[in-house]
């Protein structure tokens, strides 16, 4: 490849070399065939070794138990905003949401009209700058599940530790921090993540349901909603993203060569630390969210100086440091650290918010 840029974009995001490497020998002729990786059947021999490899692969890296069924789906997350209710709850049941920020509120509007939304617990009154505590938790034990967005990719929370909620299924968003440490599939009746973070590419979604959940889908569900449809259709209910399927499984023979989920942790906590000292450290920039519930994955900062928003990034942008401007809906700057995100791009940015504070703090 040429030179490389940084890209701290939250998704599309980064990708690692070696995956886009691997994609820009093979996807003009796959493994010789002489078609492309564009073209590639989903009835054929050839996708379903693909499909079968991305299933045992990210099996092996999440150690997902047998209990668990592996689909990947169109759409990214957002969905199953909708399906997670229609597939687990009986229509006037109740469920649990834990209200930590943005996504989770999206989340909440969109089962409302499916389930009755409870908010068991909520940051709002600290302006979603931590994790609620546990100890402070109304969870209602007849709930259909209890609802959490294990990462905030926009205000920069996360859970360090995962609750247990006893016999009440817990469901998580994991869209921005799957795959990026070890993690006990066993404490979830359900997981989905869109893969535009750690995964691939946008327009695909990974999902991880208990088998004992599958019976719950209510009457009337359509089938492309039905999850149980898919696991019996083996994620080819309808004509499955193959070429994405195909980049995700590269993706995950990747992360297995570099040595698996622990070794994404120590990666990535180096990675945000290096950030957050930064912050720590400095008179012009802030972050406001409380050290325990800090993201390692989506760092969002200010420069208390708003003037000089727009000369920090396009500074940042010229050396190559891209897409560091804050979500819309709340300005700033965010670094998104996912795993394709090298350790010599953090530590150019870091020489350049402290060059940058120096000629202008």
């Amino acid at each position: 490849m040429g030179a490389r840029a940084y890209n701290f974009g939250a998704g599309p995001a980064m990708m690692p070399d070696a995956v886009i490497e691997r994609i820009a020998r093979d996807w003009q002729d796959f493994r010789g065939e002489g078609y492309s990786t564009l073209e590639l059947a989903h009835r054929s021999e050839h996708f379903a070794g693909i499909l079968s490899r991305a299933k045992a692969d990210l099996r092996t890296l999440l150690a997902v138990p047998e209990s668990h069924h592996i689909l990947f789906l169109h759409g990214g997350a957002t969905p199953h905003f909708a399906m997670v209710p229609l597939n687990l709850a009986r229509e006037g049941q109740t469920a649990d949401y834990i209200h930590t920020g943005y996504w989770s509120d999206k989340a909440m509007a969109e089962a409302a009209g499916l389930v009755n939304v409870r908010i068991a617990a909520s940051a709002a009154t600290s302006e979603f700058d931590r994790v609620p505590e546990r100890a402070g938790w109304s969870l209602d034990p007849d709930a259909a599940y209890v609802h959490i967005c294990a990462n905030e990719t926009i205000g920069g929370v996360e859970f360090a530790e995962y609750p247990d909620t006893g016999d009440v299924p817990l469901v998580a968003d994991m869209s921005s921090c799957i795959l990026s440490r070890p993690l006990d599939v066993s404490k979830f009746g359900l997981i989905y993540a869109g893969a535009q973070k750690n995964i691939g590419p946008a327009g695909l979604a990974v999902i991880i349901i208990r088998d004992d959940l599958l019976s719950r889908v209510r009457p009337g569900v359509p089938s492309v909603m039905n999850y149980a449809r898919h696991v019996e259709w083996d994620s080819m209910y309808n004509t499955p993203a193959t070429y994405l399927i195909w980049v995700a499984g590269l993706v995950f023979e990747h992360l297995l060569k570099e040595g698996g989920l622990v070794e994404m942790a120590r990666r990535n906590a180096a990675k945000s630390q290096l950030v957050y000292d930064a912050l720590n450290a400095s008179r012009l920039y802030t972050n406001r969210i409380q050290t325990a519930s800090r993201s390692r994955m989506n760092v969002p900062f200010f420069l208390r100086e708003p003037r000089l928003e727009t000369r920090f990034l396009d500074g940042a942008r010229r050396r190559g440091l891209l897409n560091l401007k804050g979500h819309r809906a709340v300005g700033g700057a965010r670094a998104s650290l996912y795993n394709a995100m090298p350790l010599e791009g953090v530590q150019a940015l870091v020489e350049y918010m402290t060059e940058f504070e120096r000629k202008n703090g």
